[in-house]
């Protein structure tokens, strides 16, 4: 069920009208928590056992923790209990096969017998992220950063609630379990704000990416038939694509837990813009990218234990981060790329650029201008299918070289700097922040016509989000 097809809108139609209809605190959640899993249970039933599982040894484990009290030795194996639990499931339908398999490849290439054990499993959509809230619940309960909830009802709402559920943002316990404490009230609710919000997210995903879509596919299906320059705007492409998809997803989803009372941190926030790498990551999926931090990066030592400690714990995180998206080599090398560009950064920083001035203006847009160039190359081996293709599209994203003589249309090149312009503007001046706050009737007129001229770029068949693999 995507938030741009019709069935959904006259889902949450119900659900928004009968959740402001009821009074009790704890009706509400069950209703949504009900709601939630008939949302997930339409893409298949068959995991609604997987999210109950987890949920229920989150749960356990939280009261276990609690009850430990005092001794350390308790707490830890309560906790390490639990992460293994969530992170088993996650690994058993995510990574076992590719594992295995990696592992015969090696062996066979060692002259070593081994057989290819493999098991049948799909991959249930979302789980990477359901698995990892429960993860953060489990560790903010042993941090003291939350209490142990002793209701079932509401540990199972704070992991499956459905608008965060199939592609996040990962939202931390921390946030989110003391809003659940007190009924919402609707006069809190900023309508204009979640409504703007949603029709954003609306036109990014189905009026840009799902229409950009058609032209990336085309380039990464056969890269060597194109030109040079068409592959390079094929990968600035995707670069949108999935910028437009990921964040008009995550715009849609705090929009509709915001019409229903409840505040989820941004997760985009203009990344393209970023002069640096490690900006790049404070502005991109930031609900991850400080998932990782907090939860991976530091317990691992962060920079507290000198400078080469701090680098391979930092490639390390980033290695883990890109696997995190998925069994492959490709998003293995994606991570790579990203943490040995923040290790060389930080070297640069403390060795070469502290001694020179800042640039101003001219270097920033260098900055940020290599940055984005960087960016768009690593997500060459996020979108190929394999490594070989990977590789290819590589070569000649770096050597601006070809055998291949398609082209894609030239109006293609327009469209990447209209949008790279509309984006500025858009930031420079707040568009999301003005509209949200005209006057009723104005808003209602602007929102309407907005929405009539979006609906007018949507294609036929909406397109999964592409974090739904994920």
């Amino acid at each position: 069920m995507l938030f741009v097809e019709f069935r959904f809108f006259i889902f949450f139609a119900l659900v928004f009208g009968l959740y402001w209809s009821l009074r009790d605190n704890r009706h509400r959640k069950g209703l949504l928590l009900l709601a939630s899993y008939v949302f997930y249970g339409a893409w298949d039933w068959r995991f609604l056992g997987l999210i109950l599982f987890i949920s229920t040894v989150s749960y356990f484990v939280g009261n276990g923790v609690t009850r430990a009290g005092v001794s350390a030795r308790a707490r830890r194996a309560w906790l390490s209990f639990g992460v293994l639990s969530a992170l088993g499931v996650l690994f058993t339908f995510k990574y076992f096969n590719f594992f295995t398999q990696s592992f015969a490849s090696l062996a066979a290439t060692l002259g070593l017998p081994a057989g290819d054990i493999t098991l049948n499993l799909v991959l249930p959509v979302g789980i990477s992220f359901y698995t990892f809230q429960a993860v953060s619940y489990m560790a903010d309960v042993a941090r003291g950063h939350v209490k142990a909830d002793r209701s079932p009802l509401d540990v199972g709402f704070y992991i499956a609630f459905f608008p965060q559920l199939v592609a996040g943002p990962i939202v931390r316990a921390s946030d989110f379990i003391p809003q659940m404490e007190t009924a919402r009230r609707w006069a809190d609710v900023p309508v204009r704000a979640c409504l703007t919000l949603f029709l954003i997210g609306f036109i990014k995903k189905s009026g840009i990416s799902d229409n950009i879509a058609p032209y990336v596919d085309a380039v990464f299906a056969d890269p060597n038939s194109f030109t040079a320059a068409s592959v390079v705007a094929g990968t600035l492409l995707y670069g949108i694509q999935i910028y437009c998809d990921f964040s008009g997803y995550s715009d849609m989803a705090i929009a509709i837990a915001g019409l229903l009372g409840y505040r989820f941190q941004a997760n985009f926030d203009s990344p393209y813009f970023s002069p640096n790498i490690q900006d790049f990551w404070r502005r991109w999926h930031i609900s991850l990218s400080s998932w990782l931090r907090d939860y991976l990066y530091i317990p691992l030592g962060g920079s507290r234990r000198g400078e080469a400690r701090r680098n391979v714990n930092l490639m390390t995180t980033m290695v883990l981060g890109g696997l995190w998206h998925g069994a492959s080599f490709n998003f293995i090398i994606w991570g790579a790329l990203h943490g040995g560009a923040l290790t060389i950064e930080r070297i640069w920083n403390k060795h070469v650029a502290a001694r020179f001035r800042p640039m101003g203006v001219i270097g920033r847009v260098l900055g940020v201008a290599t940055t984005l160039y960087f960016v768009s190359f690593a997500w060459i081996f996020f979108r190929a299918q394999d490594l070989p293709e990977a590789l290819s599209i590589s070569q000649t994203y770096l050597t601006w070289t070809s055998e291949g003589t398609r082209s894609l249309a030239p109006f293609m090149w327009t469209i990447v700097g209209l949008l790279a312009l509309f984006n500025f503007l858009g930031h420079r001046y707040d568009a999301y922040g003005r509209l949200s706050k005209l006057k009723p009737q104005t808003f209602a007129y602007v929102f309407g016509a907005l929405a009539a001229v979006a609906l007018a770029f949507v294609p036929l068949g909406a397109r999964p989000f592409i974090y739904f693999q994920f």
